[in-house]
């Protein structure tokens, strides 16, 4: 049984990551309006990342034996200054959202809540790697300046993005 603190941070998790999807989400229309189709793949796979979030976080607090309680969702950033503002954005977002997942850690770890600790730790590695991608477009997008052929080329290999395979958790996962 999941402790009620504990319950409560893991819901306030699963509305981060439903404000996270619904970012990127909001970045896909942004570059969709710039007829930027592989930044908006990449945006919607993100987008979609972030739901799988949500779903092993709500399967998780359900087979404790803890109840999700969903919360409304604030509404994101429909603008940006350029494609670089907006993948900032999404660097700066990651960081934030790494820091919410250390935060559950050291909760879990004050709990002595092993269980959760330990399905923590697949999110603490995938930050890792969401921060990652996101500072490695970040640091491309810097290189070509304002090189309309270099948006083109970056907007290119964004296209091919693949979304990751993720395993959910309990008998949710396999329905």
């Amino acid at each position: 049984m999941l402790n009620d603190r504990m319950q409560d941070a893991l819901n306030e998790q699963i509305n981060a990551e439903l404000y996270s999807s619904y970012l990127y989400m909001s970045m896909v229309a942004y570059f969709d309006s710039l007829n930027l189709v592989g930044a908006s793949h990449w945006m919607r796979v993100q987008a979609q990342e972030e739901m799988a979030h949500v779903v092993k976080f709500f399967d998780f607090i359900s087979e404790r034996g803890g109840r999700v309680i969903l919360k409304p969702i604030a509404g994101p950033p429909t603008e940006w200054d350029s494609p670089l503002d907006a993948f900032e954005e999404t660097y700066r977002h990651e960081c934030e959202v790494t820091g919410l997942v250390n935060t559950l850690v050291d909760l879990a770890i004050e709990l002595s809540d092993h269980a959760t600790n330990n399905m923590l730790q697949w999110f603490v590695s995938e930050q890792v790697e969401e921060e990652s991608s996101a500072d490695a477009v970040v640091q491309q997008l810097k290189l070509i300046g304002s090189d309309g052929h270099g948006l083109f080329i970056i907007d290119r290999e964004l296209s091919q993005r693949a979304l990751p395979q993720t395993t959910g958790t309990g008998a949710a996962a396999g329905a």
